[in-house]
């Protein structure tokens, strides 16, 4: 009888990343079951297509499946009861970060992407990119892609690409998970405040990256954006060729009307990218994708073409349905910065016509209040500002007051709904910003425009 393979028990594998290193696992040869708090969709379906075994909740009889090794995410705690029998029982195991690093990225050339915004976007940009240029990269991407059937992949040597998160790793290693990937080539979008619960300050994000350029090899590469954030990271030291995403490195040329531009390096054009995407943010993006792409042994030019193509992300103004005549999108941004840019984008497209703005502030820094005076500024293009001011530890109303009678807040989402079908007309964008689900609202607004519709 041959051996049986390694068995893996994975805590916390409804999460994108712990999801996705459960079914690059699988792929690996390894036997793997996984438990979570909430077993649900998308993700429980795409590991239970798999083959994985998975069960809801982390009761400490799991215990009697005996893994050869236990992979812990960051959601697990101490107090969690089979985390606390997996440590009585001097059992061995790991984080997933780690578990990736050792069994999976070793000896691979590994390209990460880390920054405050556009991480998941430009994840998936440069595994388009490496794949059609035939390198068939591994990957892990913590959102939907749109190009390709799943969020992660083992793929082929040598090539991994992966989204480098400055989150911590789990309870026991409070460092960033992207410290673990060794990156060859890694791209540091942008920087700013982000994760108050585990960070206290900005200088606090920017020392763990320091920690992240500080491994990158000699022969390796970083592609940096214009920030003053990361001008304080690189000023801490570096020790690998770094090529800017600024004038005199990487530049754009300003969008045409169908959202083509110009990619420049070192002040000579290299062809144009003509695409579906918006946004100034995602010809960022686009630059330090081709950039790093280039790295890789892509040329500009090839990686210009397989942009081309390049069909984005679910969650990022991915459009949900029109009813009575309105568009309704779905988009990530929770940020400050992302909800201006990406209302920015939406705007260059949509023109004069009439833009709806829902937010939910959702994230641990937005419900702290941390940057909710920035929130108005960021709302500015927006012709109507519909705001969901459930548990927050903060005033929306006083918050959103400089909008004037722009701006409604709701602490019920059926108020806010209500309200929305009620104000928006035909012609209308409305759109949704929340890094959760906020409560289905996407089609809940969806169902009452069309029901108004018919009536």
């Amino acid at each position: 009888m041959p051996p049986l393979p390694a068995h893996l028990h994975i805590l916390g594998i409804c999460g994108t990343f712990m999801g996705g290193i459960a079914a690059i696992a699988k792929a690996a040869g390894y036997r793997v079951t996984g438990c979570d708090a909430n077993v649900y969709p998308p993700m429980s379906e795409q590991l239970q297509g798999l083959g994985i075994d998975l069960t809801e909740g982390f009761a400490a009889d799991q215990m009697s499946l005996r893994p050869d090794l236990w992979v812990i995410g960051n959601v697990v705690t101490r107090g969690n009861p089979l985390m606390e029998a997996i440590l009585d029982a001097g059992e061995r195991y790991m984080s997933g970060p780690q578990w990736l690093a050792e069994h999976v990225l070793a000896g691979r050339h590994v390209l990460g992407v880390a920054g405050t915004h556009g991480k998941t976007t430009t994840t998936s940009m440069l595994a388009w990119i490496l794949e059609k240029a035939g390198r068939s990269p591994g990957f892990l991407i913590g959102g939907v892609p749109e190009d390709f059937p799943v969020s992660a992949r083992l793929g082929s040597q040598p090539f991994f690409v992966i989204e480098a998160d400055e989150y911590d790793t789990a309870f026991f290693d409070k460092r960033s998970k992207f410290v673990h990937y060794r990156c060859r080539t890694a791209i540091l979008n942008n920087l700013e405040m982000d994760h108050a619960d585990i960070f206290d300050d900005l200088a606090a994000i920017e020392r763990q990256f320091h920690h992240f350029v500080r491994i990158v090899p000699h022969s390796g590469l970083i592609i940096a954006g214009s920030d003053p954030a990361l001008d304080r990271v690189l000023a801490q030291g570096v020790w690998s060729p770094v090529e800017r995403v600024s004038p005199g490195g990487w530049q754009a040329g300003s969008a045409e009307p169908d959202g083509s531009f110009e990619v420049a390096w070192e002040g000579r054009a290299l062809g144009r990218v003509r695409w579906q995407q918006l946004g100034a943010h995602n010809r960022l993006n686009a630059l330090a994708a081709i950039a790093a792409a280039r790295h890789a042994g892509v040329a500009p030019a090839a990686a210009i073409e397989a942009l081309g193509s390049f069909s984005g992300v679910r969650r990022r103004m991915e459009v949900r349905g029109r009813a009575r005549g309105v568009t309704v999108y779905d988009d990530f941004a929770h940020h400050p910065t992302a909800i201006r840019t990406t209302i920015d984008g939406l705007r260059q497209k949509v023109g004069k016509a009439r833009l709806l703005a829902v937010l939910e502030p959702r994230s641990n820094t937005m419900k702290r209040g941390l940057m909710k005076d920035e929130l108005p500024r960021s709302l500015e293009q927006a012709d109507r500002v519909f705001v969901y001011g459930a548990g927050l530890a903060w005033d929306a109303n006083a918050v959103f007051a400089p909008l004037g009678q722009r701006a409604r807040c709701f602490a019920d989402l059926d108020g806010l709904v209500a309200a929305v079908a009620s104000e928006a007309r035909s012609g209308d964008h409305v759109l949704v910003m929340s890094n959760g689900g906020f409560g289905g609202i996407h089609k809940r607004l969806l169902d009452r425009l069309a029901e108004e519709a018919a009536a």
